[in-house]
């Protein structure tokens, strides 16, 4: 006979002290059931007032799943109720528990030594067996990065969860203001990535903009962008720099080519910055090779349009002007505002 055990959690949030009890567990056994309890009311009340978010158990999952999916003897399983952290029925919890595993249950793993007596009553034929109850192995809980956030504890955060957390940012403007090279400063000063603005190397590509960009052309470019975006994420230090986003296609799709184009609106409808940096065109105009509107008042004009774009699309954004330093350390500022309280 096989021996089958289980490991359960909120996994609010998911970290290695996690991992480290899943993958012990998994050698102890001949089957592992991951079991994923949650309830929406139970876990946005053990959110409030902690520097931690309510995350849906959909996201939950699909942690535990990328984590676990080459572990050919664990299973990740769900169990949804509706109860809060008051009322919550243990009894009722076990009955699911059981019916997701659907198996006779040899052990529960756990790291809480408390658990032991509520175990022993709702599982009376499996053995309870604590893992780093101490947390000598792994010296974190998911109480304290409630309390401090995943930042404060962002080494004890799992690869595969990184990624929900962190916080974008992106650098706006019109042409020949400063977006790339800030882009690419900010990314080095806070050591992490960043998104070249995708539109450029496709232009370039075809050997320039000017008279042979098609209006299909643009959609490709905010598709490519995105992909761009999602696999810098992956790689993230707690944070992303952005160069442009789907609005700024939008611009450049009516500047070129006299299009707007709805499918690039439901690009933008879709996009969730935490920062919005715009620059102003007060620097001087640099010919680049591609850039052609050099006079200023077209560089006004232009401002204009991008701003109420955005404005129609919904994104907020903070203007930022001045000389190069200047920008780069209003910049700083404001980034560091968005880790205050997490």
């Amino acid at each position: 006979m096989k021996r089958v055990g289980f490991f359960g959690g909120k996994f609010l949030p998911f970290h290695q002290g996690h991992v480290y009890s899943i993958i012990k567990a998994s050698t102890m056994v001949d089957e592992l059931y991951v079991v994923l309890s949650h309830s929406e009311k139970r876990d946005q009340e053990l959110c409030a007032g902690s520097k931690l978010s309510y995350i849906p158990g959909q996201i939950r999952l699909r942690w535990l799943s990328q984590l676990t999916k080459e572990m050919n003897n664990i299973k990740v399983v769900e169990v949804e109720d509706h109860d809060g952290n008051e009322d919550y029925d243990w009894k009722e919890g076990a009955l699911k528990i059981r019916e997701a595993i659907g198996r006779e249950i040899d052990s529960v793993f756990s790291s809480e030594i408390e658990y032991g007596p509520i175990f022993k009553e709702l599982y009376p034929e499996a053995e309870h067996i604590l893992i780093d109850e101490k947390r000598e192995q792994i010296p974190i809980s998911a109480t304290q990065i409630r309390e401090k956030g995943v930042f404060a504890y962002w080494d004890y955060i799992p690869d595969v969860a990184k990624p929900y957390f962190i916080k974008k940012i992106v650098i706006l403007g019109t042409e020949s203001c400063g977006k790339s090279t800030l882009t690419k400063n900010l990314a080095l000063i806070y050591n992490t990535t960043y998104v070249k603005e995708y539109g450029r190397d496709y232009c370039e590509d075809l050997g320039g903009c000017d008279g042979i960009i098609l209006e299909e052309d643009y959609p490709m470019i905010a598709y490519g962008h995105k992909l761009k975006e999602y696999e810098a994420i992956k790689s993230a230090n707690k944070i992303v720099f952005i160069d442009t986003e789907a609005v700024v296609t939008q611009f450049y799709s009516e500047l070129y080519n006299q299009k707007h184009q709805t499918v690039l609106n439901e690009i933008a409808r879709h996009q969730e910055y935490d920062l919005c940096l715009y620059l102003e065109p007060d620097v001087k105009w640099v010919d680049d090779g591609l850039r052609v509107h050099e006079e200023q008042k077209v560089r006004e004009e232009n401002n204009l349009r991008l701003k109420e774009l955005l404005k129609e699309n919904g994104m907020d954004f903070v203007s930022i002007g001045g000389t190069y330093q200047e920008r780069l350390e209003k910049s700083i500022v404001l980034i560091d505002k968005t880790f205050e309280g997490f």
